[in-house]
């Protein structure tokens, strides 16, 4: 206890705020901004503060605002902009999303009774945003949390032997548009122009493969693990067990390997060379993600921040009206691979 009250002491910005951990939650994460007046102007005193703020944000990788006067998803928009000019498009889309205002997009539109692996936003693409921001407009009756795990630590504790197979692979997702199992291509790529998609594709290294009916299949090879650009450190980077056929729910998953030959699937991960990856080793992962989630309840108005590579996040199940919306910025497609040092 002693180390976090020092932790929290070193990140103290002045007198106008408080700065805690969450009670009933291990660790660090995420660290807890609160205003000692509820008046205080979030957005004048971000301002003020943005560069301690960015230095917290790469030491603890979450921080959650709450208790501040953020009353509209406009506001929620305009506080992003603090940090980043220009707000990214969510791109190459693996769920479905609804552009709320600007890009401000609505948190995946998953049945409600489902869960949301954790995941690092576009992880799976070439490009992916820096920083995730998360705005809880209305929270549910019950449940629907976004959980949070720390991606630093879920790299130290799996297994090094499969850190090391997946290095050296990489994963390979394979994605089948349309059809009416999955997102259409004309979503996924916000187009109508099979040339654009191509372009596309051939661009972010994605092999492509036009089908019958107009559907599209894509193949895209990528790290597994990478080092942040800032921070140096490794983390943990994929979406291969989320990606996998395995992560669908237990009704649609059998239907879809009963009737649709595997080279069909919606979607599916296998090692870069092709190879399934082993069901032990998809548990390995899922078990060690459960292991590291922290979850802490949603009250209106809470603004939560992430670094996207340091930390990643998912979506509990949850009863009653949700409305948490989510903005993204900073693109990158800084891999780096140095196999030894990211195993020592």
């Amino acid at each position: 206890m002693q180390k976090e009250v020092v932790a929290i002491q070193e990140t103290m910005f002045d007198q106008k705020v408080r700065v805690e951990l969450l009670p009933n939650v291990q660790g660090t994460l995420p660290l807890v901004i609160r205003p000692i007046d509820e008046q205080l102007d979030l957005h004048a005193w971000v301002k003020e503060h943005a560069e301690k703020i960015e230095k917290s944000l790469l030491k603890y990788g979450g921080i959650l605002f709450r208790g501040f006067d953020v009353l509209t998803i406009e506001s929620f928009e305009n506080l992003t902009k603090q940090f980043a000019p220009e707000l990214v498009e969510y791109g190459e889309r693996s769920t479905p999303r609804t552009e709320v205002q600007g890009r401000v997009y609505t948190s995946t539109e998953y049945p409600a009774d489902q869960s949301i692996p954790q995941h690092n936003e576009n992880s799976y693409a070439h490009q992916w945003a820096m920083k995730i921001w998360f705005y809880c407009a209305q929270p549910a009756q019950q449940g629907g949390e976004t959980p949070i795990a720390d991606s630093r630590e879920v790299l130290s504790l799996l297994d090094p032997a499969i850190v090391r197979r997946f290095m050296e692979k990489k994963v390979m997702y394979v994605r089948n548009y349309g059809g009416g199992l999955d997102l259409p291509w004309q979503d996924v790529f916000r187009t109508e122009d099979k040339t654009v998609v191509e372009q596309y594709c051939k661009k972010m290294g994605m092999e492509y493969e036009w089908l019958n009916g107009d559907c599209l299949r894509t193949r895209s090879l990528r790290p597994a693990v990478a080092k942040h650009p800032k921070t140096g450190e490794w983390v943990w980077f994929n979406q291969a067990h989320l990606f996998h056929v395995t992560n669908l729910p237990e009704e649609i998953r059998d239907y879809i390997m009963m009737a649709v030959p595997e080279e069909n699937y919606p979607r599916n991960t296998y090692f870069g060379d092709g190879q399934p990856i082993d069901l032990a080793i998809l548990e390995e992962i899922r078990n060690v993600f459960e292991r590291t989630s922290v979850y802490f309840p949603w009250e209106k108005r809470d603004v939560l921040m992430l670094d996207n590579m340091l930390v990643s996040h998912g979506r509990a199940p949850f009863v009653g009206p949700r409305k948490v919306v989510v903005a993204m910025a900073d693109p990158s497609t800084n891999y780096t691979f140095e196999f030894d040092s990211a195993l020592n």
